[in-house]
C-alpha cells in the first residue's frame, strides 16, 4: 500500500505542475498535428486570384480567395495568406506568383493544368461556332456534350511499398512522438525524484517504520506511471483528434507498457545518479532527444543508411519505432512485435536493476 502511496504523489506533483502539464499533454499532440499536415495532412491549399478565377472556383483541389489587385496578392503571397497567387485580369496572359514551398509547386501544376483545359474548351468552341453558324454559348454546350472516352492508367507498386495505401502523416508523427515524449518525460520529471531527495523527505520516509525498499519500489512505480500516462495521452489523443490507427490493440497496449516499463527505469536511474534538478533536467533533455534521433524517431529507420540503421537497434527507442511501424504499416499483431517486447523488457530489467541500486545507495548513505 506504501508503494502505491508514494507512487500516486509522484503523479500528483506531474500533474499540478502547469509547466509539466504542457509538455506532458499539449506539445506531444500539437507536433503530431503539425507533422501529420506538413506530411500529408488533409488541407486543401488556398489560391489567390485577381480577375477571372474562372473554372478554378469548380475545382475540388483547391480554395479560391478573391483579391482586389496584383499589389495585395502579392503581400499574401509573400507572408504565406496564400499558397499561389493568380492575375487574371482584361486580356492580358495570365501571370501566377508562387511560393517555393512544395504545395506552391503542386498547385502551380493544378492550376496551369486547369487553365489549359478551358483554354482548350474555349478553342473548340469558336471552331464549333465558326463552322456552325452557332452563338458562342450554344457552340460550348455541344463541345461538352461530345464525349470522349478516357484514356486508362494503370499504376503499380514494384516490390513493398515503404507506406501503405491511406497511411498518413498522422499514423507517422504519432508513433515517433509517442516514443520520443514517454521516454524525454520519464526522464526529465525525475527532478521530482532529486529535489525529493535534497529536501530531505526521502529521508523522512525511511524514519518511519518504511523499509528502503519499500520507498525505491514506490518511486519506481511512480516513474512507470508517469511515463505510462504520457503514452495514453498521445495514443488516446491523437486517435480522437486525427483518427490515428494503431494497429492491433493488443500490440499496441503491449508495447506501451513495455516502453513505459524502459522509460520508468531509465528516469529512476537518473534521478538517483543526478545530485540537482537542473543536472537531471540537463541529462534528460539531452539523452531523451539524443536517443530520439538515433532511435528512429526523427527520421523514419526506413530513411537511415545500414550503419545508422544498425544504431538504431542498440536503443530501446529503435525497437519501440520499429514495433509500432509493424503495427500500423505492416500489419502485424501480438505475435509480430514479440521480439520488440523481448528486447524492451529487457532494457526495462537492466535500467531497473541499476536505478534500484543507485537510489538504495543514495537514500541509505
Amino acid at each position: 500500500m506504501k508503494v502505491l502511496s508514494i507512487a500516486w504523489v509522484n503523479l500528483r506533483r506531474v500533474t499540478r505542475d502547469r509547466t509539466g502539464l504542457f509538455f506532458l499533454v499539449a506539445l506531444p499532440l500539437m507536433l503530431v498535428f503539425i507533422i501529420g499536415a506538413s506530411f500529408g495532412g488533409a488541407t486543401t491549399p488556398l489560391l489567390g486570384v485577381v480577375g477571372d478565377a474562372g473554372a478554378l472556383r469548380a475545382e475540388p483541389a483547391l480554395r479560391v480567395k478573391d483579391f482586389p489587385d496584383e499589389a495585395a496578392l502579392r503581400a499574401a503571397v509573400e507572408h504565406g495568406e496564400v499558397s499561389a497567387g493568380l492575375v487574371r485580369a482584361n486580356e492580358d496572359t495570365p501571370r501566377m506568383l508562387v511560393r517555393p514551398d512544395r504545395t506552391g509547386q503542386q498547385l502551380r501544376m493544378l492550376v496551369t493544368t486547369t487553365l489549359t483545359r478551358e483554354a482548350n474548351r474555349s478553342a473548340a468552341g469558336d471552331f464549333v461556332a465558326s463552322h456552325t453558324g452557332l452563338d458562342q454559348a450554344t457552340a460550348l454546350s455541344v463541345v461538352d456534350s461530345i464525349r470522349v472516352e478516357p484514356v486508362e492508367v494503370r499504376t503499380g507498386t514494384t516490390g513493398e511499398a515503404l507506406f501503405p495505401q491511406g497511411f498518413s502523416g498522422f499514423d507517422l508523427g504519432a508513433a515517433n512522438q509517442l516514443v520520443l515524449f514517454t521516454f524525454l518525460n520519464a526522464l526529465t520529471t525525475s527532478a521530482a525524484l532529486v529535489e525529493s531527495r535534497a529536501l530531505g523527505v526521502t529521508r523522512r520516509m525511511l524514519a518511519t517504520p518504511t523499509p528502503a525498499r519499500v520507498v525505491v519500489a514506490g518511486e519506481a512505480l511512480g516513474r512507470v506511471a508517469i511515463a505510462l500516462l504520457q503514452g495514453l495521452i498521445v495514443l488516446v489523443g491523437s486517435a480522437l483528434l486525427f483518427g490515428v490507427r494503431w494497429g492491433d490493440p493488443l500490440g499496441a497496449a503491449a508495447l506501451l507498457g513495455a516502453f513505459a516499463l524502459v522509460s520508468g527505469g531509465a528516469g529512476l536511474l537518473v534521478g538517483s545518479l543526478c545530485r540537482t534538478q537542473q543536472q537531471s533536467t540537463g541529462a534528460g533533455i539531452l539523452l531523451g532527444l539524443s536517443l530520439a534521433a538515433f532511435g528512429g524517431c526523427m527520421v523514419p529507420i526506413e530513411f537511415f543508411s545500414p550503419a545508422l540503421h544498425t544504431v538504431a537497434f542498440t536503443t530501446p527507442h529503435g525497437w519501440a519505432a520499429d514495433g509500432f511501424a509493424a503495427l500500423t504499416r505492416r500489419g502485424g499483431d501480438l505475435l509480430t512485435v514479440a521480439p520488440h517486447l523481448g528486447v524492451l523488457l529487457g532494457f526495462a530489467v537492466v535500467l531497473f536493476v541499476l536505478g534500484a541500486w543507485r537510489l538504495r545507495r543514495a537514500v541509505t548513505a
